[in-house]
């Protein structure tokens, strides 16, 4: 196993022992799982992201920590935390995050997840010229969230 997917189930696993809510040192998992204190970073902003359904505060420094809390909403309000983290550009990585997350959460199932990444997909995008497509993106996505919970 990866030394990204140990620290990633050391986090899932102090998350799940505290009820949603871990503060840890980033110098303290650095040392326990021997690697620099930039791979906790990235861990962190891969795996733990708003749009995977956490809030993440961070003091660095010497006596510096992580604070991770899980987001527990309701369905809607979930759905509407995303519309408003979408911004006004969204990645296809970015929305293969989101939809994963609500499938996760048991908002949407398979076909509907699999629905949502082909309409916002490089493909269906194709028609669009490339450096608008992330703008195009974001606008679909918001549309079908926004329409998936007013149901």
């Amino acid at each position: 196993m990866a030394t990204s997917d140990l620290i990633a189930e050391f986090i899932m696993s102090a998350l799940d022992d505290s009820g949603g809510y871990a503060e840890l040192q980033r110098s303290a998992l650095a040392e326990m799982f021997s690697c620099v204190p930039s791979q906790i970073n990235y861990v962190i902003s891969t795996r733990f992201s708003p749009e995977r359904g956490y809030v993440v505060e961070s003091r660095r420094g010497g006596g510096g920590y992580i604070r991770i809390t899980r987001v527990h909403q309701t369905p809607q309000e979930l759905v509407m935390h995303m519309v408003n983290s979408v911004g006004d550009r969204l990645s296809l990585n970015t929305a293969a995050a989101f939809v994963s997350n609500l499938l996760d959460a048991g908002i949407i199932d398979k076909p509907t997840a699999r629905l949502m990444l082909s309409a916002v997909s490089a493909n269906a995008l194709r028609p669009v010229e490339p450096e608008g497509r992330d703008a195009v993106r974001a606008s679909i996505f918001k549309q079908m969230l926004v329409n998936y919970i007013s149901f």
